[in-house]
C-alpha cells in the first residue's frame, strides 16, 4: 500500500500530469450515475428477519463492487499519468591544456628584490597557479647554464608541488642562463601532445648567456609545433642613477629578449617587479588559458506505471467477481 501514500505520490515525476486532474471526478461520476438510474433500478422484495439492521456486514459488502471499480479507475488514471523517478548526473569533460613551466634556477634568481627572493616567490606563485588548474597536464623544466626536464606532463599535482618545493640554484652546476635550450626541451616534450592547447610559461630574470640554441629560433620552432610561449621577467629593471655611482646593481633583467621570444611564439610578455605583480601575471595567464568544458547530463528514468496498472487489473477482476454474488444486484445487467 506504500504506492498510495502521500510520500510516494509526492516523490514521483509525472510525465502526463493532466490525467491526475480527472481523479476527483470519479466519485462525482458514481454519484451522478446513482442519481440518474435510481428510478430505473429493479429491486426484488424479499422478507428478512427483523433483527437485521442496515449496518449489518452483509449490507456493507454491497459497496465492494462499486468501490473496487472506482479504485480501479483511479489506478488507471495514475498509470496514464506515468509516474517516474528521474536520477540526473552531470559529468564534466575537457580535453585540458598542456602547460610546461620553464623555471630559471640560476644564481641570479636569489636576488632579494622580491620577497624573500626571486626563485622562492616564483615557486609560491607557480604552486598557486597549479592549484587553480583543473584536468590540465603540467610539467616542469629547470635551467641555468643547461636545461633538463624535472617533471614530465602530469595531472598528479601533489607530485608537482613536491618538485616545485625542491627547486634550488644548486640543482644545475653549470653557470649561465640557457633560455634557448630550455625552450627546446619544452618543445620536445610537447610536440606530440594531444591537448586542446599547448602552453609554455618561461620564468627568468636574465638574457640568454649559454646553450647552443638561439632563443628566438627555439621560439619559432615552438610556434611551428603549436606551442604558445608566455615569458615572465622576474625582478627590478632599474638602472643605477646619479646617486648610485658607488652602488653596484647586479642581476638586471633583460626585457627585450623575453619580449621577442613571446612575440615569435604568439604568446605574451609580462614583467613582475614585485610579489604582487607576479601574482597578477599568473592570474592573467590563468584567464587567458581557460579550459573549455563540455557538460554531459545523464538521466536515468524508472517508470512505475505498471504498479498502478496491476492494481487496476486486480480491482476490476474483484468488481466483476462480486457482481453476480450477493454483494451485487443480480437484477441489474
Amino acid at each position: 500500500m506504500k504506492w498510495f501514500g502521500w510520500e510516494a505520490i509526492r516523490s514521483f515525476h509525472w510525465a502526463h500530469p493532466y490525467f491526475l486532474y480527472a481523479i476527483p471526478a470519479i466519485p462525482l461520476v458514481f454519484l451522478l450515475r446513482n442519481a440518474f438510474h435510481r428510478k430505473s433500478r429493479q429491486f426484488l422484495t424479499i422478507p428478512y428477519e427483523a433483527t437485521e439492521t442496515p449496518d449489518d456486514w452483509l449490507t456493507r459488502l454491497r459497496y465492494v463492487q462499486p468501490v473496487s471499480m472506482a479504485l480501479a479507475l483511479m489506478c488507471i488514471l495514475l498509470a496514464l499519468a506515468r509516474p517516474q523517478t528521474i536520477t540526473e548526473r552531470t559529468d564534466r569533460f575537457s580535453e585540458g591544456i598542456d602547460i610546461m613551466l620553464l623555471v630559471d634556477v640560476s644564481d641570479s634568481m636569489l636576488e632579494k628584490d622580491l620577497n624573500p627572493d626571486r626563485l622562492t616567490a616564483a615557486k609560491r606563485v607557480a604552486r598557486d597557479f597549479v592549484r587553480g588548474r583543473l584536468q590540465d597536464r603540467i610539467g616542469i623544466i629547470v635551467f641555468a647554464g643547461e636545461a633538463y626536464s624535472l617533471c614530465p606532463l602530469t595531472t598528479d599535482y601533489e607530485l608537482l608541488y613536491g618538485f616545485l618545493e625542491d627547486l634550488k640554484p644548486d640543482m644545475i652546476r653549470t653557470a649561465g642562463t640557457a633560455i634557448g635550450s630550455a625552450l627546446a626541451v619544452g618543445v620536445n616534450r610537447m610536440r606530440d601532445s594531444k591537448g586542446q592547447s599547448k602552453v609554455t610559461i618561461l620564468i627568468s630574470d636574465g638574457d640568454n648567456t649559454s646553450g647552443n640554441l638561439d632563443p628566438i629560433t627555439a621560439a619559432r620552432l615552438a610556434k611551428a609545433f603549436g606551442v604558445r610561449i608566455y615569458t615572465i621577467a622576474v625582478g627590478n629593471t632599474r638602472r643605477p642613477g646619479k646617486n648610485d655611482s658607488l652602488r653596484v646593481v647586479s642581476a638586471q633583467v633583460d626585457e627585450s629578449e623575453l619580449q621577442e621570444i613571446a612575440a615569435a611564439a604568439d604568446g605574451k610578455y609580462f614583467r613582475a617587479t614585485d610579489n604582487d605583480a607576479l601574482v597578477k601575471v599568473f592570474t592573467q595567464i590563468n584567464k587567458l588559458e581557460k579550459v573549455k568544458f563540455k557538460n554531459v547530463v545523464f538521466r536515468e528514468v524508472t517508470d512505475y506505471y505498471r504498479v498502478y496498472l496491476y492494481w487496476a487489473v486486480v480491482l476490476i477482476l474483484l468488481a466483476f467477481a462480486t457482481k453476480s454474488t450477493f454483494m451485487g444486484n443480480i437484477l441489474e445487467d
